[in-house]
């Protein structure tokens, strides 16, 4: 995910979130300063952004109060095995794949395309987008079995029906 930040008037960027986030974090970037990304309909305050919402500072606790203590939570093993998406979101790869090679070329590609970015999206936490990519790489590969099909039924259908004729002029 690409961001764009406004400093003193001047346009910046693009820069990850995770960057954007440092950024905020040591004071280069301010909470009041204007950011953007792809999606977003105008440029917003940083701090009315939910994804950069972990920057805010908590509030400060009234005088004369103990702080509490932060809650538990357990180490974590270096050992531990990554955490897994619970959601299998299929990617229609191979399917693609068949329809390209037997079928319609150009609308398996583009399932190709769409399937190939569904692991990426996975791994990189977008699952929003990687359900989209996954919707896109059924849809284009349906559209290319069924206009395959159909081009091979009529080319069938034409060469039975001109050996038919040729047939019947003997």
């Amino acid at each position: 995910m690409q961001w764009y930040y406004s400093k003193n008037g001047t346009q910046l960027g693009p820069v990850a979130q995770s960057e954007l986030i440092s950024k905020l974090a040591s004071g280069e970037v301010s909470p009041s300063d204007l950011v953007w990304k792809d999606g977003m309909g105008d440029w917003i305050p940083a701090s009315q952004v939910s994804e950069l919402s972990v920057l805010r500072p908590p509030a400060p606790a009234p005088a004369g109060s103990v702080p509490a203590a932060p809650p538990y939570s357990p180490p974590v093993s270096p050992y531990a095995p990554p955490v897994a998406v619970t959601q299998e979101i299929p990617s229609y790869l191979w399917q693609s794949i068949v329809v390209t090679l037997l079928c319609c070329l150009p609308f398996g590609v583009a399932g190709i395309v769409f399937a190939a970015k569904v692991d990426t999206l996975k791994k990189a936490g977008d699952i929003v987008g990687a359900q989209v990519a996954s919707a896109n790489a059924k849809k284009w590969t349906m559209i290319g079995f069924i206009v395959g099909l159909v081009i091979n039924l009529l080319a069938f259908g034409f060469s039975f029906l001109s050996a038919f004729m040729a047939q019947s002029q003997q």
